[in-house]
């Protein structure tokens, strides 16, 4: 069971990795899932908010450099004495990144370092990452978000933690560019750019594929209706089968050249089909959702 459901443990969640990874994402991802959430608690504290009376939910904490009495070695300790106490049911979760990246954001969003608050965020990054590299060994969960859009990562704590209720399985449908590669997580991938591609019309290449003229236009293609039809029906006969073995949550992607048409009509009709017949459907378009995020809005979140 990928979530903590053992009913005579406290069920507890440490969240680290070296900052600009997508802590503080992680820790609205693990709120939003009905997990009592503590953000830089002093490593002393937490066994006595352990030892405390219940909260009656899971417990999620946020631990970082930043914490009052932080030390790798401390928190390793930490982690073997949980470990070891029967009462508590541990997991940790190391969100990792490339030094590149962790660069990038922090330049973009021109925050200080907190291991180079008089230094360039570079000469931190390889501080912290150094220092963390004992407990990114001692990680039950390793989520690399190198690549992860905050609400990729959100999707991802959501599957890896989410209650295990079978018989409310949700299923994700997503569109994306073959030209951006795969999206992480996805179980079934389908392409679809063998149909035809609104982009060479002049009328319709602005437009995407939830305007009814480009749906129009892809459905219109002799071969459409035929694979539709087919990838309605495996779905269908899919979904039980995995939500009978346990599965909580199912990725299907649809992939075309610039994630803009054909795809994301595919995933309107595929989602509207299984929202129809009752099935907890989210639907996700990565590449027009990479547009929106370019736009000079100040209040978009531009970084985990």
């Amino acid at each position: 069971m990928n979530n903590l459901e053992t009913d005579a443990a406290t069920n507890l969640v440490l969240i680290t990795g070296p900052s600009g990874a997508g802590r503080t994402t992680a820790i609205h991802a693990f709120e939003d899932l009905g997990y009592e959430v503590i953000d830089n608690l002093p490593l002393s504290l937490v066994p006595r908010l352990i030892d405390g009376p219940s909260l009656g939910r899971p417990i999620a904490l946020g631990l970082d450099v930043r914490n009052r009495d932080f030390s790798a070695s401390a928190l390793i300790e930490l982690i073997d004495q949980l470990t070891r106490d029967p009462s508590t049911a541990l997991q940790v979760v190391y969100l990792d990144c490339s030094n590149s990246e962790l660069i990038r954001r922090f330049n973009q969003t021109r925050r200080r370092h907190p291991l180079a608050m008089q230094e360039t965020p570079t000469e931190g990054i390889t501080r912290e990452i150094d220092l963390l590299a004992p407990i990114r060994a001692r990680a039950d969960h390793l989520i690399d978000t190198s690549d992860m859009s905050p609400h990729d990562l959100k999707a991802e704590i959501a599957q890896v933690f989410g209650q295990d209720t079978a018989a409310q399985m949700a299923v994700s449908v997503q569109s994306f560019s073959y030209k951006r590669g795969l999206p992480r997580g996805l179980d079934v991938v389908l392409d679809c750019r063998f149909l035809n591609n609104p982009h060479w019309q002049a009328g319709l290449r602005d437009l995407d594929g939830r305007d009814g003229a480009v749906a129009a236009y892809v459905c219109a293609d002799p071969l459409f209706a035929t694979f539709f039809e087919k990838v309605q029906d495996l779905t269908l006969l899919l979904l039980p089968a995995y939500r009978k073995e346990g599965k909580a949550h199912l990725s299907i992607g649809f992939g075309c050249t610039g994630g803009q048409h054909r795809s994301v009509v595919l995933v309107e009709k595929l989602a509207k089909v299984l929202a129809d017949v009752g099935w907890p459907v989210s639907k996700r378009h990565r590449e027009l959702e990479r547009k929106a995020s370019a736009l000079p809005i100040a209040t978009k979140e531009r970084s985990l």
